[in-house]
């Protein structure tokens, strides 16, 4: 029986998280993190597992629920605290987000819930959105810069 139903393969500091150590999530990233952002707050990026949203290590059609937060800032220091915060894309990143929905869509069970945000900050949603084709999404909203976009895998 598995015991985690929703998976964040891009969880960073768990920032839109309402309880960040849920049980029934297993938050995922390629890095860890505890360090102080310019304003003095504390960034802590502590996934459950260190892994690659692009070869990610579970079996097909695993979970219900995938959740798709990848970096979003092209350019960036290395110092600053957005990339910090964030991530950074590689500069070639479309193969790398592609088969980043690729995996996503992979692990999901079918008919599950793939859930994608996105910041329209340095590269347009729509630019980013086809690269999940075949997959296209259901719905979604936009606050801002910073879109959320649902697909239901097998519909």
């Amino acid at each position: 029986m598995l015991k985690h139903k929703v998976l964040d393969v891009c969880c960073g500091s768990k920032m839109f998280y309402f309880d960040k150590n849920n049980s029934a999530v297993l938050y995922c990233d390629n890095r860890e993190l505890e360090t102080s952002l310019c304003d003095g707050r504390k960034l802590e990026i502590k996934p459950d597992r260190l892994c690659d949203f692009t070869n990610l290590p579970f079996q097909d059609n695993s979970f219900y629920n995938v959740i798709f937060d990848p970096p979003h800032i092209l350019k960036g220091g290395k110092t600053s605290w957005i990339v910090k915060k964030y991530g950074k894309l590689q500069k070639d990143w479309k193969p790398e987000i592609q088969k980043g929905f690729s995996e996503c869509f992979r692990v999901l069970k079918p008919f599950g819930t793939l859930i994608f945000k996105w910041s329209d900050i340095q590269i347009p949603c729509s630019e980013v959105l086809e690269l999940a084709l075949p997959y296209k999404p259901l719905l979604g909203d936009q606050r801002g810069k910073t879109r959320f976009v649902v697909f239901i895998k097998g519909i």
